[in-house]
């Protein structure tokens, strides 16, 4: 009788460690197709928490770009699609540490918050995670500086981000 439990308890826990190592080999091949982290805004990008974009900046030396969305926002969901598809975007996106903020992952830091709180809004920061004021959508609404509604804008602050800054810092601040 002993045995025969022994032997159940045995063929269970090899029958559940299958499941779990079978669940694993699955999750393992099936997760780097997700791109849970985009959430819609580019499959081709490497996009980053606003923690995890402040230390690479840091430590990579490059600029940060920061998408600041909301799931329920209906000029989120127009710019979405347009963002994701722009191939300049994504080939742009290798120069910057890329962040996605979505809902409540919003920084509380003033300098998000320079012309209001609306949204979409796009930030390009230095390597050191402050906000460059000047690069704005310069085709845009001067009220909403930061709002952009097309990727051909986006990719305009993206060149000009990386034209005023050298590894992250400003030109003028090495001078």
């Amino acid at each position: 009788m002993e045995q025969t439990n022994r032997t159940n308890i045995n063929l269970s826990t090899r029958l559940s460690l299958a499941l779990v190592m079978g669940f694993l080999v699955v999750f393992s091949v099936v997760s780097p197709c997700l791109s849970i982290d985009s959430r819609g805004w580019g499959d081709d990008i490497k996009w980053k928490t606003f923690e995890e974009g402040k230390e690479e900046a840091k430590t990579s030396h490059r600029p940060m770009m920061m998408v600041i969305h909301k799931t329920w926002c209906g000029a989120c969901k127009a710019l979405k699609p347009k963002f994701a598809a722009s191939k300049e975007i994504a080939e742009l996106s290798k120069k910057f540490v890329m962040v996605n903020i979505q809902d409540d992952e919003e920084p509380k830091d003033p300098q998000f918050q320079q012309d209001g709180g609306y949204i979409p809004r796009i930030f390009f920061l230095d390597s050191f995670g402050q906000v460059q004021k000047d690069i704005i959508n310069d085709g845009g609404n001067p009220s909403y500086k930061y709002f952009y509604g097309n990727a051909n804008s986006i990719v305009n602050s993206m060149n000009s981000a990386l034209d005023k800054m050298i590894q992250g810092v400003r030109i003028e601040d090495e001078l």
